[in-house]
């Protein structure tokens, strides 16, 4: 299938389900997100899960603050991936989405700045951390996530599952099951602090990942961040270590706005 025809799938499922996304995003005291299952057919779920690299072919960030492989250069891979990746760009997708969210002027990115697919298997993880506040040119606020996970029977309990921090890393976290066909839809903004916690199962966690973007700030004022890591709660030494990692980043935007090195994670067209 192409991109305009899975896009119409998911149009479709959005425009059925509007109004309990609505609802459900809006909730208060919580990080703003909403859930939609069986986004597509199986069958064609099946064939992006079987369309994903080894984890050989993509690249590998492994640090104290994520363990994941990602990849964002798509003509390397099986055409149906970059397919469903822009087919969540389509411009009705993205009317929609603002309608759902009650966030104006989204823009995609055809770059995949930071987007594109992952995949996490045993071991893996990902630290509780708030996203980069702005595009790569640093013009439009990052404003909001859409993460489709499509490896089949996926269970709970293998871990690699979304964890919201809906009221900070002192309080415990809210755990989305990354549950096969489920899309998830949650804003970013700069006390949006999210985790994937520790893969503990000898599998693949697949995920089709898109980040929107705004001219208009998520907050009341303008600010600029880097994407910024820390510890969890029992993780108090690393902690200390990623506080310290994020004052040192973020003085050196402000010496230098567009960053010392080009960003390599992006669609090089």
């Amino acid at each position: 299938m192409n991109r305009k025809q899975l896009a119409q799938l998911i149009i479709q499922k959005l425009e059925d389900n509007r109004e309990s996304l609505a609802k459900e995003f809006a909730m208060s005291d919580q990080i703003s997100s909403c859930v939609i299952d069986n986004l597509l057919d199986e069958q064609i779920v099946q064939f992006i899960y079987e369309a994903f690299p080894q984890k050989e072919e993509m690249s590998q960030r492994n640090s104290i603050r994520e363990l994941k492989y990602v990849a964002a250069q798509m003509n390397l891979y099986n055409p149906l991936l970059e397919e469903i990746i822009y087919a969540f760009q389509d411009t009705k997708i993205l009317s929609l989405l603002s309608e759902i969210t009650g966030i104006p002027q989204l823009l995609p990115d055809e770059y995949l700045y930071a987007g594109g697919i992952s995949l996490m298997d045993r071991g893996c993880f990902l630290n509780p951390h708030i996203d980069n506040s702005h595009d790569k040119d640093r013009k439009n606020y990052r404003v909001l996530n859409l993460l489709y996970y499509v490896t089949p029977d996926w269970q709970e309990g293998y871990g690699g599952n979304l964890e919201l921090w809906d009221n900070g890393l002192k309080s415990p976290q809210r755990t989305i099951w990354s549950k096969f066909n489920r899309l998830v839809i949650m804003k970013t903004d700069k006390s949006s602090y999210h985790s994937v916690n520790p893969v503990i199962y000898n599998g693949s966690r697949c995920c089709v990942s898109n980040y929107y973007f705004s001219p208009v700030s998520p907050e009341s004022e303008d600010y600029f961040h880097v994407t910024s890591f820390r510890g969890r709660p029992e993780q108090k030494l690393r902690d200390l270590w990623l506080q310290a990692d994020i004052a040192i980043r973020n003085k050196l935007r402000k010496v230098f706005p567009q960053g010392i090195v080009k960003p390599w994670h992006r669609y090089k067209k």
